[in-house]
């Protein structure tokens, strides 16, 4: 008997553990939150809410972030993919992401975006919502067809030591994350801020 309780309780541990972040992820988040607000109330962009992503988080472990300025908390978190920057035929989830503004590189790019309109994807629910880039690092984001969408093969949970796949450069997150944050996005009057950073 304790022979099989023993691993159940481990497996129990890990579930409960990975479904929380970390302390020093709080903390990060929240001073990217404090600059993320200032920038916001700047640039006229929703003051209630954004989007950050940290790609320093390992990509099983939820590194999306809705994050509530009026709370000061996270609203939801999901597990989101980074580009495989043409490392096409030599598919290895494990590499250090690696991030590009140059079209056809399939590089996540890094930097600020205005959330723009929700229109139809192909991948995942079939809508995403438009990735304006506003910096130097991510102003081809548009015509690079960087979109925030869903896809099929992304997991709910967390999936921690194994990472989850890869993408053509997109942040994209669960058929099931997408279609709750949706609900939230369809009801703000103000574009939101999306943040990817490292």
């Amino acid at each position: 008997m304790y022979k099989i309780l023993i691993p159940v309780l481990l497996v129990i541990g890990i579930v409960a553990c990975s479904s929380k972040p970390e302390a020093k992820t709080i903390n990060r988040l929240k001073i990217k939150a404090a600059a993320a607000k200032t920038y916001c109330v700047q640039k006229g962009l929703n003051t209630d809410m954004c989007v950050l992503v940290d790609m320093q988080i390992h990509s099983g472990k939820k590194r999306l972030f809705l994050w509530s300025f009026k709370g000061d908390s996270i609203v939801k978190s999901a597990v989101c993919s980074h580009g495989t920057c043409d490392n096409l035929t030599n598919y290895d989830a494990t590499k250090t992401p690696q991030f590009s503004n140059t079209p056809d590189t399939h590089c996540s790019s890094l930097g600020k975006y205005k959330l723009g309109k929700r229109g139809w994807s192909s991948f995942g629910v079939n809508f995403n919502y438009k990735l304006h880039g506003l910096e130097k690092t991510n102003n081809n984001a548009y015509k690079r067809y960087i979109v925030f969408h869903s896809w099929g093969v992304i997991e709910d949970e967390e999936t921690y030591p194994i990472h989850i796949v890869e993408s053509w450069g997109c942040p994209a997150v669960s058929n099931k994350f997408m279609n709750e944050i949706d609900v939230v996005l369809k009801k703000q009057s103000k574009s939101l801020l999306f943040w990817i950073y490292k």
